[in-house]
């Protein structure tokens, strides 16, 4: 046990988190077992030794500990609670839990043994917390650790702390909010880097960012998909071969035929791939009002702009790069299907959106907003579109 409290307290005087992640005021800490999801690379381990420190320090109340730790080889967590409850221990956040056979189970039981305990783990974004784990599901309260807004990385480079708006509030007040924000930043100076670099929290770190990402996402399909979805190997490479020409045929309505061929497997397994790539954040699917998997999506998107500099660097389009952004921004809170009326996108059954590089003399509908490129400040229905990135 000493051993993790040392490893714990190396941990939390050393953690660096010069942009304080907003989920940490959006979850109810008051829940005993609190569950975050969160692709890899997006901070999940920085979010949880960042909670330890603001809210605990080093107290020995609180103690993080790592399934990838050997000795949970042979020791099991309820028993580790257990001891670390009689010893004063009142706070456990536990991370890679998908590395622990019984994890939802021994959950359960620490749950029901411990009423004083309160747990927080964290999850890849390719596990069915609730769907899978009835252990849990009627006990777990469970938060979505998204990578960096726009808003973050911003506040990262400017020292600022703006905060974040609702979607109803950039709608209605976008100019108002744009003035103020302007008046001490210039995000436009920025929008670029952050489109290109700015999802993933590493960029902070002195490492080619890159590099890092494709590391990044590799893991995400050896890791995340395959150990998780208990995939055999050999499939790895109709995996791979499968996102890189969706993420270069992005945004499109996938050819499901075509796809079967070229990765020479199933219609049905192609379409389960797909959805595991949409779970494991590297894409983004598209349906109109009412459809869902195991439909065939129209249109297929990059997860984040970050991803499509790593697949094909010094060749991404500018127009598809900032829908990119836009459905990803949208996606955090709102539901997103198929525009009408020739908008991008359609946002809770209610408002349109369009992309627009610049400003036309053209009328405007009156029923569609405009993403505008390229401005600070927009007017009526013409919202910047990095404005989009301050959503969360």
């Amino acid at each position: 046990m000493e051993a993790f409290y040392r490893t714990h307290k190396y941990l939390v005087e050393h953690v660096e988190s010069p942009v304080r992640r907003l989920l940490m005021d959006e979850i109810d800490w008051s829940q005993r077992l609190i569950g975050i999801k969160g692709s890899r690379g997006v901070g999940k381990t920085t979010f949880l030794l960042q909670y330890a420190k603001e809210k605990f320090g080093t107290d020995r109340c609180c103690l993080y500990i790592n399934f990838n730790n050997f000795y949970f080889t042979q020791h099991r967590l309820v028993d580790f609670a257990e001891q670390f409850y009689r010893q004063g221990g009142r706070s456990l956040l536990i991370d890679q839990t998908f590395k622990y056979e019984n994890w939802s189970q021994e959950l359960r039981e620490c749950y029901d043994r411990f009423p004083e305990l309160h747990i927080v783990f964290s999850g890849s974004s390719v596990m069915r917390l609730i769907e899978d784990n009835h252990d849990i599901s009627d006990i777990v309260s469970l938060y979505n650790l998204r990578g960096f807004s726009f808003r973050e990385y911003l506040n990262f480079y400017t020292g600022n702390n703006f905060p974040a708006y609702s979607l109803d509030e950039i709608l209605s007040n976008h100019v108002a909010i744009a003035q103020e924000i302007t008046a001490t930043a210039r995000p436009l100076e920025h929008f670029a880097a952050y489109l290109h670099h700015g999802y993933y929290p590493f960029f902070m770190e002195k490492r080619n960012f890159s590099e890092n990402l494709l590391k990044t996402m590799n893991m995400m399909l050896e890791v995340d998909i395959l150990l998780i979805k208990q995939i055999e190997l050999k499939y790895l490479s109709k995996i791979r071969k499968l996102l890189y020409i969706l993420m270069n045929a992005a945004p499109s309505a996938p050819n499901v035929s075509n796809l079967s061929t070229e990765i020479e497997t199933s219609r049905a397994t192609i379409m389960n791939y797909i959805k595991y790539l949409k779970d494991a954040r590297l894409l983004n699917l598209l349906y109109s009002n009412g459809d869902d998997f195991p439909k065939k999506p129209n249109r297929i998107y990059v997860h984040n702009s970050n991803l499509m500099h790593a697949i094909s660097p010094g060749n991404v389009d500018k127009a598809i790069e900032r829908r990119t952004f836009l459905y990803n921004a949208l996606h955090a809170r709102h539901k997103i299907n198929t525009g009408q009326m020739q908008a991008d996108f359609c946002i809770d059954q209610q408002h349109n959106f369009v992309y627009q590089k610049q400003r036309q003399q053209t009328k405007r509908d009156p029923n569609l907003f405009y993403a505008m490129d390229d401005i600070e400040v927009g007017a009526g229905k013409e919202i910047p579109i990095w404005l989009f990135g301050f959503l969360y």
